[in-house]
């Protein structure tokens, strides 16, 4: 296994759920579908140290979410937007069914998903994705834009702000739906996500296992031998994978932050 980076395969573009969609696609075309979200303000390169081995065996899709990357900047962003974008991707390529790994941002997008259609996720894997749960006060201070260019549209930064500090009590309540094998990867306690929220949601998924990998919030990026050490068993596992922490073990005690900011970009 070889986790150098590679160089990214190019651009593709598909039309879905009315607007222009950029995406990346390497591996076997008659291998199974996995399907890559970014965090908020990266984009499908993010997934470069990693994606020449999850594309040995796979037919990886990593996808330019709306307002991020190559894909369309709409102006009109929400979580139920993004969610529904995922969705109508997949009908477009024709993809009844997937593995999906997806990093901080990304994970509640997929995770409401998996809530509304769990028969498209084969298995999930959460990289340091916390609870949507509301936080402590005082609330995150709305971000001060970067100065020079971005690879993402600043009017998705601000508006996915508020569900930040003040999420839909709903999400929460329905994630029991999301009945679907997952692996829940922790970062530690240099990550920027308060990794009570990261178990919070191990435990409240109704299959999930958690893993501390003490790289922080970009895990896949900062030690991809030991991300690609325990999703590649994951995702090829037909049962428990061994190794793994139960949501309520060792890894809960060792997950300890303050937050600064829920979802960690």
């Amino acid at each position: 296994m070889d986790p150098s980076p590679v160089f990214p395969p190019p651009l593709r573009t598909v039309r879905a759920n009315g607007l222009t969609l950029a995406y990346r696609e390497t591996g076997p075309a008659d291998a199974p579908p996995l399907l890559l979200l970014p965090a908020r303000g990266e984009s499908s390169a993010d997934w470069a140290p990693v994606l020449g081995p999850l594309a040995a065996h796979r037919r990886v899709l990593a996808l330019d979410p709306r307002g991020h990357g190559a894909s369309e900047y709409p102006g009109t962003y929400s979580f139920p937007l993004l969610r529904d974008d995922v969705r109508a991707f997949l009908a477009a390529l024709s993809l009844t069914r997937v593995d999906l790994v997806a990093h901080s941002l990304g994970g509640i997008i997929a995770c409401l998903l998996a809530q509304e259609h769990p028969g498209l996720i084969r298995r999930l894997v959460l990289e340091d994705v916390p609870a949507p749960l509301p936080l402590a006060t005082p609330p995150r201070p709305v971000p001060e834009r970067p100065t020079g260019p971005l690879g993402y549209d600043w009017r998705m930064v601000l508006a996915t702000e508020h569900p930040r500090n003040h999420p839909d009590p709903a999400w929460w309540e329905r994630m029991d739906r999301a009945d679907v094998p997952a692996l829940v990867l922790a970062g530690g306690p240099t990550s920027v996500v308060d990794q009570s929220t990261v178990t919070a949601l191990a435990r409240r998924l109704p299959r999930a296992r958690l893993v501390t990998v003490p790289a922080g919030h970009h895990i896949h990026a900062t030690d991809p031998t030991a991300f690609l050490a325990h999703v590649l068993p994951f995702l090829t596992a037909h049962g428990p994978v061994p190794g793994d922490e139960p949501a309520d073990g060792p890894a809960h005690d060792l997950a300890r932050e303050r937050a600064h900011g829920p979802w960690g970009d």
